[in-house]
């Protein structure tokens, strides 16, 4: 049942993550991000109300990180307050164990690891992608597909020098042949094109020339014409989702879309693409848990003696945080190498995390406090009247 200390609690906490998550925003998007905005909008390239949408915008992609680091801070400054004012000592005193007292903080921190979540999967990528359509932002990138057959052979290589949405530009089509050497593979086709365009699963060229090649590696006959098919069907979609998605980053991208976007790697056999991609979608799913491994680590290093200096729970947090978030690129970097499986890749940080917070629960010495602290109070004064007589 809910008592009054659980209500005490959890509101304690709760502001003082609120305050954190607050202070957190507005450090992390002050210095940089808000003088640019200024900057832009003082120049007249936004508007002040594309200026406050910019910032907003920008809100999502911070609040992924000032989540976990609010909870630790929040939860680390109030059982700090907690122990300087003597009412763990109270707490432990009535016969609550170390579980029970961080009851209500388990509880805030499944919530913040929801919003957490949901962050990732819902406000980041819709964010990215208003804030692209606010700065007109519209990537052009070259692109390179081979066709396959059931086989995984390759039939056509498909140069795209410059693409913007539906739009191509400068396109190279080689079309392979059957026979291979084992030093070459030989075309038979060279189809050149200076625009094309997508459209109804359709890539079409315009205003194509075609050369036909010998064996020999020797044109045989140029030919034109208006159009030319390359792609159709579900081979031009995928096509499609994978010049799209080569110019965005993963955040930009939810959950659902990811997913797609992964499966679509493994069956083109593109194995870094995949394996990066993989690593960050599990990240969507375990990252968030560190919600609750801060929780428990900002309670641990919050219970201390009246006269503990409470500056060294507070260093050893923000030097954990720190770690944490400095080695994920290096643990995706392995991930995207194939040194480790994008599954082990994305749990590792989190299970160092585990490991670290066990630890300082062992050496709080919270564990072994099975003795409610009332009895040991008066096993202390009992022994000390006896020493007195």
């Amino acid at each position: 049942m809910i008592k009054i200390y659980d209500k005490y609690i959890f509101m304690q906490v709760l502001m003082a993550t609120l305050v954190a998550i607050i202070l957190f925003t507005v450090i992390w998007i002050a210095p940089e991000m808000l003088l640019n905005t200024i900057k832009r909008t003082i120049e007249g390239v936004y508007t002040p109300q594309v200026a406050v949408m910019v910032l907003v915008c920008e809100l999502p992609k911070i609040l992924g990180k000032a989540f976990p680091v609010g909870l630790l801070l929040g939860t680390l400054f109030t059982f700090d307050k907690l122990s300087k004012d003597f009412e763990l000592t109270i707490f432990r005193a009535a016969g609550m164990s170390f579980a029970r007292i961080i009851a209500p903080v388990v509880v805030l921190s499944v919530i913040v690891t929801y919003l957490c979540f949901i962050t990732y999967d819902k406000l980041i990528p819709y964010s990215c992608n208003k804030l692209n359509e606010i700065k007109g932002a519209n990537p052009v990138s070259q692109f390179v597909y081979i066709q396959k057959d059931v086989d995984k052979h390759p039939l056509a290589g498909i140069i795209v020098s410059r693409y913007n949405r539906d739009s191509m530009e400068n396109i190279i089509v080689l079309d392979f042949a059957d026979k291979v050497y084992s030093d070459m593979h030989p075309l038979t086709n060279i189809h050149v094109a200076e625009t094309g365009y997508i459209k109804d699963n359709k890539w079409t060229l315009k205003d194509v020339t075609s050369y036909a090649i010998s064996t020999d590696g020797i044109f045989e006959e140029i030919s034109k014409s208006d159009t030319f098919v390359i792609l159709k069907g579900v081979e031009a979609e995928n096509a499609k989702i994978l010049m799209d998605y080569s110019t965005k980053r993963d955040r930009e991208i939810d959950n659902a879309d990811l997913k797609k976007y992964i499966n679509l790697l493994k069956s083109e056999n593109l194995d870094e693409e995949y394996r990066l991609n993989a690593n960050k979608y599990y990240q969507r799913f375990i990252h968030p848990l560190v919600c609750i491994l801060l929780a428990l680590m900002g309670c641990i290093l919050g219970f201390s003696r009246p006269r503990e200096r409470s500056l060294v729970g507070f260093v050893i947090a923000i030097g954990c945080v720190f770690i944490y978030y400095i080695t994920l690129p290096f643990f995706d970097l392995l991930a995207e190498k194939g040194v480790l499986p994008p599954l082990i890749a994305a749990s590792f940080s989190p299970i160092l995390f585990a490991i670290a917070t066990y630890k300082f629960y062992q050496a709080k010495e919270l564990a072994s406090d099975t003795v409610p602290l009332c009895t040991k109070l008066k096993l202390f004064f009992n022994k000390f009247k006896r020493c007195s007589n």
